[in-house]
């Protein structure tokens, strides 16, 4: 388990076991083609949370086919601060649904 697993609990951690997957390597055009891509650890809907080898960070970002990030964002995030953005995201649009 990882530090920023470490630092979930509850509902957040729930949430965590449900999107996560092994970590895979998936393209990145712009920028993800020096290092053969980066590492996607979870995916939700038609998002990916991946890390950013780069930038030393997790992001979020789209993808329309299973194993292309479509997508660079630069964003040096830790993992648990990504899981509740997301996490966050969803709940309001269960409010407003």
């Amino acid at each position: 388990m990882s530090r920023g697993e470490l630092e979930l609990e509850d509902e957040l951690l729930n949430f965590w076991n449900l999107i996560k997957i092994a970590p895979q390597k998936w393209e990145e055009k712009e920028y993800g083609a020096e290092g053969g891509g980066f590492w996607v650890v979870a995916i939700f809907g038609t998002e990916v949370i991946y890390y950013n080898d780069i930038e030393e960070g997790f992001n979020i970002s789209k993808y329309e086919t299973y194993g292309q990030i479509k997508e660079y964002w630069c964003n040096q995030s830790e993992l648990n601060w990504i899981i509740i953005e997301l996490y966050k995201r969803i709940k309001s649009n269960e409010l407003t649904s």
